[in-house]
């Protein structure tokens, strides 16, 4: 089934959070490779990668979900070994470089398909400009993951159509990649509570049986996820509402971890003194029993989103897997995920067109950081306090609301958002995208004609952009002979120059010996690269190579 088939573009950088740090990207990486594992209909699953440490990590992720199908794995420097697959999965926004990676291919050599994550950056926000510049082709897909997202990729790409029809007059633009919504996924058995942990949970807060616990489990910093102190407000005001109509005690848990360590006590001193009524609880968002224990001891999931960081939303719809009702801000991914069946969705602001601008030059001059960037945007953000506190204690006394949202959340997330049932969705845009290469390979078209790889605009050939530098080429007609007289071996002439600490190796030693062998064996007159590639059984480009190599240090002269 290789229509309905992805190579994985893999690096460890994308898929591996325990080694590389837990952050969104990761996360939904490495849950969407065991997805993947577990619920792709392929015949074998292939990877392409730099090296074959990231292609032996693909390999043990594998096998750890039990893969019993064949694994291949394609160099990323040889794709012609891609076939009979004919899309290449990235893990984030397809990169302008995939694009011109492919040309020297042809463009319908192979399909893209990239997915957005955080799309705030500077660098994303010109790697879609840049896509527009490249030989993107109509086959390629950006799958967006919340039509909030959809949007704003089409608005950068929309911006960046009118800049080059500005500056290219009467240049014909070419048709836009995919941009098609499907969503991240998880697998929801992962979330289903466990009693015992929930109430291990409980005991060690101190919560009584009528005691509502608000719970969340997110990155630990207002900067790159949510002010909590809006949050707070809504919790104090609720906690003397809940208890005006003789409701238990309202405790707010914080399952995650800290970037920066003094966001800790920035975090306990607002808790005290903004929601003093209410209990404030910290645990690990590193341990997985922790994690579970908050969504498994928990009343409801909270979710205050105020950060251009966010763009879907996992831990949402993790918590709607373990029944929980959410309270989320209306915001990007979660006005899909979050229906009035689940959870209440509330109402959030930006500033009106103009108030933010500037904020948007200092982050593209470099005057501000991203950090900076998202803190300014966040901080004209508001959430609407008097709907959240309404949500909060409208489940807070309504026990059989919230177990009627968890028990929907349950269903809604299995159905739409288990691994099971977006894997599919995922395949199919892969067979839209091998039918539409096909398509383009039957009409033909210059459009679609190998780039000689020297030619390359952003990565030409040495020869090609640096033909004003030296004195000359190195020509191919020449005859060369070994110097006599004794000397080190190219063996210990390339250890003395440590090669390897570079871990690119012009050649290996063992072949330049035996090709100055080789040399050497025509005596005083010397041999052209083609007598020698004739006599040594090697391509004439590895013994031209070579023979520069030689040169540079003494083991071959030329014969004038």
């Amino acid at each position: 089934m290789p229509a309905t088939n992805a190579a994985i573009w893999f690096s460890s950088d994308g898929y591996d959070p325990k080694a590389r740090g837990i952050n969104g990207r990761r996360v939904a990486g490495e849950s969407f490779l065991r997805g993947f594992f577990n619920h792709a209909d392929v015949d074998e699953f292939v990877s392409i990668s730099h090296t074959q440490g990231d292609h032996a990590a693909f390999a043990r992720i594998a096998a750890a979900q039990g893969v019993t199908r064949p694994l291949r794995a394609v160099r990323l420097d040889a794709p012609g070994g891609l076939p009979p697959v004919e899309v290449v999965s990235y893990p984030a926004p397809i990169s302008s470089v995939e694009c011109w990676r492919r040309s020297p291919h042809g463009a319908a050599a192979w399909a893209l398909c990239g997915i957005t994550h955080t799309t705030a950056t500077r660098n994303v926000m010109q790697t879609l400009f840049e896509l527009r510049s490249a030989p993107q082709m109509p086959w390629d897909a950006v799958i967006c993951t919340s039509r909030a997202v959809q949007a704003s990729v089409r608005r950068l790409m929309e911006l960046a159509e009118v800049h080059l029809s500005r500056r290219f007059a009467g240049a014909s633009l070419p048709p836009r990649p995919l941009l098609p919504v499907v969503p991240l996924g998880i697998n929801c058995a992962d979330f289903l509570p466990d009693a015992a942990l929930g109430q291990g949970l409980r005991d060690r807060i101190g919560a009584g049986p009528r005691d509502i616990l608000a719970v969340t489990i997110a990155r630990l910093t207002p900067d790159e996820k949510f002010d909590p102190l809006p949050l707070f407000l809504a919790m104090e005001a609720a906690a003397a509402e809940v208890a005006g109509q003789g409701g238990g005690k309202l405790h707010l848990v914080f399952c995650g971890q800290f970037k920066e360590p003094g966001w800790e006590a920035i975090f306990a001193e607002a808790a005290a003194r903004l929601m003093p009524s209410c209990g404030y609880h910290l645990l690990d968002g590193g341990n997985p029993q922790d994690r579970k224990a908050t969504l498994s001891g928990g009343d409801i999931f909270v979710f205050p989103i105020d950060n251009l960081q966010e763009t879907f939303g996992l831990a949402p719809i993790e918590a709607m897997a373990a029944g929980l009702p959410v309270i989320v801000s209306d915001w990007d991914g979660l006005k899909d995920s979050v229906t009035p069946e689940v959870g209440f969705r509330i109402p959030t602001e930006l500033p009106r067109p103009g108030l933010s601008t500037y904020i948007s030059q200092r982050h593209l001059g470099g005057t501000d950081g991203y950090v900076q960037y998202l803190s300014q945007v966040s901080a004209l953000t508001p959430l609407d306090l008097g709907a959240l506190r309404r949500a909060l204690v409208t489940l807070a006394l309504d026990p059989g609301l919230r177990a009627r949202m968890g028990a929907a959340g349950q269903a809604r997330a299995r159905a739409l958002y288990d691994w099971a049932a977006v894997i599919p969705q995922m395949q199919a845009l892969w067979a839209e995208q091998a039918a539409m290469l096909a398509h383009a390979r039957q009409k033909g078209g210059a459009a679609l004609a190998p780039l000689p790889a020297g030619l390359v605009p952003v990565g030409p050939a040495v020869d090609e952009m640096f033909a004003g530098y030296p004195t000359g080429f190195a020509p191919d007609d020449r005859r060369l002979a070994a110097t006599p007289g004794p000397t080190l071996a190219p063996a210990e002439m390339f250890g003395l120059r440590n090669y390897a600490s570079r871990r690119r190796l012009v050649e290996d030693p063992t072949r330049l010996a035996s090709i100055l062998a080789a040399y050497a064996a025509t005596g005083p007159d010397g041999a052209t690269e083609a007598e020698i590639a004739a006599t040594a059984r090697l391509p004439q480009a590895v013994v031209a190579r070579a023979a520069l190599w030689l040169l540079k240090y003494g083991y071959l002269t030329e014969i004038p």
